[in-house]
């Protein structure tokens, strides 16, 4: 009876562990659920999951932390997003491996509806991610910092 209660114990301990990001996040995958920062406010906005589709990276709104917010939608995007839900809109595609961080990619801003070219690259071990919006080159962007959830 010990050795069954032993070898349960264990079971519900590593299910917890390998089910919770916390303890089985890679430190360096961007892919994760990540705690979005306003770059001009320095308050949390949103969480952003960000997954792995092939070999790119997408993300997508998983959750809006102003309630007054959770409802709205993307009245200045354009095309297939004009009006939809910008919870559960992906607002990041394209990303692939390169360098030290992830380019290539496109970030979709719902205030303004407009998509920029974007990169990104983990920082403080994995626990945050510089994410850079730029039109052009890089130099003529802004980043926001995005804390791992």
């Amino acid at each position: 009876m010990k050795f069954l209660y032993t070898f349960l114990s264990s079971f519900l301990l590593m299910s917890i562990l390998v089910t919770n990001p916390a303890f089985s996040a890679d430190m360096t995958s961007a892919v994760g659920d990540w705690l979005t920062i306003d770059d001009k406010t320095g308050k949390p906005k949103s969480v952003v999951r960000i997954s792995q589709v092939g070999k790119e990276l997408r993300g997508s709104v998983l959750k809006i932390i102003d309630p007054a917010d959770r409802d709205a939608v993307c009245e200045k995007c354009k095309s297939s997003n004009k009006d939809k839900p910008i919870m559960g809109m992906v607002i990041l595609w394209g990303l692939k491996k390169g360098g030290d961080g992830w380019t290539g990619g496109t970030i979709l801003d719902p205030e303004n509806g407009k998509s920029y070219k974007a990169k990104m690259a983990l920082t403080a071990g994995g626990k945050k991610l510089n994410v850079r919006g730029f039109i052009g080159i890089s130099l003529m962007g802004r980043t926001q910092t995005w804390v791992r959830q």
